[in-house]
Parts: structure tokens; sequence; C-alpha cells
């Protein structure tokens, strides 16, 4: 079954087939240490732009475009775009469908920038990205370009992320305080979790948590 863009603003929707026939979505077209390496098959980042001129028409027009692509790529693909039509003058464009974006919510009218900045980090580092993104922002690059000084890496909890920080400091649990004491000495690494959860900007996803520094 074909993958059409949906309406505007309908991220949830029902889907319609554009006019130029876009086919199934295959993405084939257009340091620290952490638990696990991240791994290279996220899903393409892609935009439906859609002709607003052929829209208020009741004409579906677009494309879907690539966003891991410099923006001066993106923006020569939405001309190309609005030149095939059907509508004189085609200029005005507009996201009507977006995938590949971990949760990552576009406007309908994104800037091509952005855009470019959010699909090159997507593919580069896939959700830990994302949760990036959405603990700083969409809009200023400069935060945004800091993920690889703020990202400390992937754990199953953050419970395994404390073990492993007490670890890395050689901090001995099973040997804190005299000996003869030892056996009813317990480090509470739970609640020691939710303390370094409150200091650091943690992501939360199905398959464990992205832990930056604040």
């Amino acid at each position: 079954m074909e993958n059409q863009p949906r309406q505007p603003h309908e991220h949830h929707g029902e889907s319609q087939r554009p006019d130029d026939g876009a086919g199934p979505r295959d993405g084939s077209d257009q340091d620290r240490t952490s638990q696990r390496a991240e791994a290279p098959n996220w899903p393409t980042p892609k935009i439906y732009a859609a002709s607003l001129s052929d829209y208020n028409a009741g004409v579906l027009h677009g494309a879907w475009i690539r966003a891991d692509q410099d923006e001066d790529e993106i923006e020569e693909a939405i001309t190309a775009m609005l030149e095939r039509s059907s509508q004189p003058g085609a200029e005005e464009w507009a996201i009507h469908d977006y995938e590949g974006f971990s949760g990552i919510e576009l406007s309908e009218y994104e800037q091509t920038d952005t855009i470019a900045r959010l699909g090159a980090g997507l593919a580069e580092h896939g959700p830990a990205f994302a949760h990036w993104a959405d603990c700083v922002g969409t809009g200023d690059q400069d935060l945004l370009d800091q993920f690889h000084q703020h990202y400390l890496g992937h754990w199953d909890s953050m419970e395994d992320y404390a073990e492993q920080l007490l670890d890395d400091l050689g901090i001995d649990t099973e040997g804190l305080g005299p000996e003869m004491l030892r056996p009813y000495i317990r480090l509470d690494i739970e609640a020691f979790a939710r303390d370094l959860a409150c200091e650091l900007h943690v992501g939360i996803d199905g398959d464990g948590v992205h832990v930056f520094e604040a």
C-alpha cells in the first residue's frame, strides 16, 4: 500500500495521494562512553512540501524531500516541485506532512535552515538528537550544535547510569564503611539515580534513557 501525505496539521490522520504520484516511502529518495553504540539505520527524516496555490485550487501537489541535505539542496527541491505545479506562478509552499523526526514537531512553515539542521542531526545521531532538540529547542543553532559536548550516552535506566558513574569514580558500593558493618550498609541506587536525573537532562524512550549534561 502506498503512503501519501496527510492534510495540514493531521499528522495522525488519513493519507491522501498527491497528484505527482508519490510512491512508497522506503528511504531511497531524496566522545563519551555509553552503554551501547549508536546505530546507523534510523529512518531518513523527510518533509512533504506542498504547493499552496495547488492546495487552494483543490489539487494535491507536492513532493517528499529528504531533510538530511544542505539548506540549498532542500530549497532547490522545493523550487523544482513548484515549477511542476499546474497553477501559474506557484510560489508559496508549506509542510503538509513529515516523517523520521523521532518526535520533533515541525510547524507548517518551518524555515529550511531549521529543517536542514534537524535533518543532519537526526541522520547522524538518531533519537538521541531528537531528545536534545526537545530539551534545548529547535530554534537555537548554537545549542543544537553542542550535542556532542553534552551527550553522555544511552543506558537501559537511570539506575544503570548511576551504577556506571560510581564505577567510573572508583567507588566500591560493596565496600562502604568499616568491614564489620559492610553487610548492613547499602547505597540507595534508586534515590541516587533520581537525584542525578534532577541535575541532568534525561530523555526517556522505549529503549531506555538518553542522558545529557545540563
